[in-house]
Formats: C-alpha cells, sequence, structure tokens
C-alpha cells in the first residue's frame, strides 16, 4: 500500500484527496493544514493523521509520497524539505513563484534522488491527451493555426485571498495561463518569435493574450479570471489541420470535416473505489489522470516522465523570461 501524506486541504488539496480516496494500492495516511477543520474535513472514510503544519507532516509522518497543495510562494520551501523525506514528490502548478527557485529545486532533486511530478494538468485532461494525438498522427495533415482559451471568474476561493496578490501568485499569467503555456510547449515546442500582451486597466495581470509563431503555422493562448462570478469557467481550443478542424468548446468535443461534424468520443472511466466522490472517475478529469499515473510511478519505482519537475521549470522560465519583454 502506498501512503500518501497531503499538503493543504483547500480547493486544491480536496480534489486530490478524492482522486487519492478511488486510486487502488494508495492510502491516505497524514493531512496538514493550519486549519484543523479543513483537515479533519478530508480524513473522513481514512485513517489518516492530522498535522497544524505541513512541516509537522514532513518530519513525523511515516509516508512514501508527499503532496503539495500549499499557495505558489510556499510551494519552494515545503518542496525542498520533503526531498530530505521521500522519494517521490508531487507539487501543484506553477511549480515556483520565480525562476530561481525552480534551479533550486532541480538542484535539490538531482542531490537526493528525489522524483517530482508537477501538477500541469492539462497535459493529462482527456481531450487534450486525444489532441496531441491526433496531432501527432498527422491524420488530418498539417496544423494551419490553433487557439487555446482559459476564462474564469475571480478566484476568491484563495486562503487569505492570496491569489490576487499578485507578489504571491504571480497573477493570472503565472497561475492560469501557464496551463496552457505549459501544454503548447509539450506538444510544438519553443516558437520561433511570439508577440505578448497583458492588460494595463483593473486587477494587475489578470489578463494575457499570447501569439506564438511556428514556422508556416500560428498559435494563440488566451487567459484571464477577471470575469464576473456569473461567468462560467471555459477551457476551450479550436485546432485546425489542412483536412479538418478538432474543437473543444461548450462540453463539445468535435470534428469538423469536409464529410460533416462528428463527435470525438471520450471513454468514461468506472469509478475504482468505494468512497471519495461519487459517480465516474472521469469526473474527477486530468486531476484523477496525473495522480494515477504520479502513485503508479512511484509503486513501481519509475522515473517521472510526464509532467516532470525540469519540464515545469522550463515551461515557468519561458513564461517568466518572455513577461519581461511583454509589449504593453
Amino acid at each position: 500500500m502506498l501512503k500518501v501524506g497531503l499538503i493543504g486541504c483547500g480547493f486544491m488539496g480536496t480534489m486530490h484527496a478524492n482522486c487519492y480516496k478511488n486510486i487502488e494500492g494508495v492510502e491516505l495516511v497524514a493531512l496538514a493544514d493550519l486549519r484543523p477543520e479543513k483537515a479533519q474535513e478530508l480524513a473522513q472514510g481514512t485513517n489518516a493523521t492530522l498535522y497544524g503544519d505541513g512541516m509537522e507532516l514532513i518530519e513525523q509522518a511515516d509516508v512514501d509520497v508527499i503532496d503539495i497543495c500549499l499557495p505558489t510562494y510556499l510551494h519552494a520551501k515545503y518542496a525542498l524539505a520533503a526531498m530530505d523525506k521521500v522519494k517521490y514528490l508531487f507539487v501543484e502548478k506553477p511549480v515556483t513563484l520565480t525562476m530561481e527557485e525552480g534551479d533550486e529545486l532541480i538542484a535539490k532533486a538531482e542531490k537526493t534522488g528525489c522524483r517530482v511530478q508537477v501538477g500541469q494538468v492539462i497535459r493529462f485532461w482527456d481531450e487534450y491527451v486525444a489532441l496531441r494525438d491526433i496531432i501527432a498522427s498527422g491524420k488530418y495533415g498539417k496544423v494551419v493555426n490553433a487557439n487555446f482559451r482559459r476564462l474564469s471568474p475571480s478566484p476568491d476561493w484563495g486562503w487569505e485571498n492570496w491569489l490576487h496578490n499578485t507578489a504571491l501568485s504571480g497573477g493570472a499569467g503565472q497561475d492560469l495561463h501557464i496551463h496552457d503555456i505549459d501544454y503548447v510547449l509539450s506538444v510544438f515546442g519553443e516558437p520561433a518569435k511570439l508577440f505578448s500582451v497583458k492588460n494595463l486597466v483593473g486587477e494587475e495581470n489578470s489578463y494575457v493574450n499570447t501569439i506564438l509563431q511556428y514556422g508556416d503555422f500560428v498559435v494563440g493562448v488566451e487567459g484571464t479570471w477577471n470575469l464576473p462570478a456569473s461567468h462560467p469557467f471555459q477551457a476551450t481550443f479550436r485546432v485546425v489541420f489542412e483536412k479538418a478542424v478538432v474543437e473543444n468548446d461548450a462540453g463539445k468535443f468535435i470534428c469538423y470535416t469536409a464529410e460533416g461534424a462528428e463527435e470525438i468520443k471520450i471513454e468514461k472511466k468506472e469509478l475504482a473505489l468505494a468512497g471519495g466522490t461519487a459517480g465516474n472517475i472521469s469526473d474527477l478529469g486530468g486531476y484523477f489522470n496525473e495522480l494515477y499515473y504520479f502513485t503508479s510511478q512511484a509503486k513501481a519505482g519509475a522515473p517521472i516522465e510526464q509532467a516532470s519537475l525540469t519540464d515545469a521549470v522550463a515551461s515557468l522560465k519561458f513564461l517568466l523570461g518572455k513577461e519581461l519583454s511583454f509589449h504593453a
């Protein structure tokens, strides 16, 4: 049985806990949060030991892997300590707040041999996985252009409103836009050139739009979290190929060709275990897929080859490096 220690029991920690409760051969044995009621809530259905602070869990808990779901500005501090404790570590995205912290984590991982996965969850979302396969297959010819959008209401759910403090979160550019930037880099590599802009009115760094030039095709990436609460969250894409258009929008994943429109079917995964959330595993989406991969690699003693620490730091450096030259 793989023993998991989870640090941070807020919005993302809750999602991760529900995933672990539905993975066979995995046991959530330790939970840490400064708010004891949050840890107690996630402990339901487990025999987990509760800790007030993540450092107490790192120092005292009997765990095989550690999962850090803390605010971004705390990632480096707890990740560095956790690497001395376990050989497998999961860190939510963005991996760190600064490029220097990212380099520090890579150096520590090399020194300790700790294998680290980062929560760049889009790489594991079913529709995005299917799109990657379609692009790689070449079945519809070359990519002509592509567009990725991530639109969100104001993220008011963060502990002590940390997400709205750019010094703690990096703003929408670093916390939200990085999802699609990381995915685009993972599929297409670094562009030949780009043009990127962010808003100067309203909340700092709450809207980013990036155009990436890849030789003979263009990719657009748009992200914002400056929308009213009445606006639904949307994560969409449209990729135009020489012989088709593949689009994921409004809950519909469709391929359009000269012959007509056809829905691309995503197979639903059945619930693995009792407990956690009710319904199908697919209801947990990429969060389940990424943690299933993480725990499978840990149980097998295998390397982390998807959404690795080096991948995440590279995406962070790309994003922050380009922000330095953003056009205003």
